[in-house]
C-alpha cells in the first residue's frame, strides 16, 4: 500500500528543539529508505517539515514505524498518514466511445 505521510509539528516545537536529534533522525530515515518503507522523501515548501511517500501493508503498521523516528519518540512531531490507490479516472476519458 502506498502512503503519503505528512509530519505534524507538536505545540512548542521550534527549529532549535529539532537540532539535538537531527543526526539520529537522518540516520533512522536512511535506514527506513534502505528497507523500502520510505520510497521518496521531500522537504515541504509551505513550512518546515517533510512529506514521505511510504510503502507498507497497512496504515497502522506505517504509524508504528513512523513512531520509532527520533523526532516522534521525543514528542516533537506526529504524523498524518494518508493511504493512496491507483487513479481509476482514466477510463472516463474514453467513455464517449471516440477512442
Amino acid at each position: 500500500m502506498r502512503l503519503l505521510c505528512l509530519d505534524i509539528p507538536l505545540p512548542g516545537t521550534t527549529l532549535e528543539t529539532y537540532q539535538p536529534h537531527l543526526q539520529e533522525e537522518t540516520r533512522h530515515a536512511w535506514e527506513l529508505y534502505k528497507s523500502g518503507f520510505v520510497r521518496d522523501i521531500y522537504f515541504r515548501h509551505d513550512r518546515p517539515g517533510v512529506a514521505i511517500m511510504a510503502e507498507s501493508d497497512s496504515v497502522d503498521t506505517a504509524r508504528r514505524i513512523l513512531a520509532e523516528l527520533p523526532f516522534s519518540k521525543v514528542g516533537l512531531i506526529d504524523w498524518q498518514v494518508i493511504p493512496l490507490g491507483a487513479f481509476a479516472g482514466w477510463e472516463s476519458l474514453f467513455a464517449s466511445g471516440d477512442a
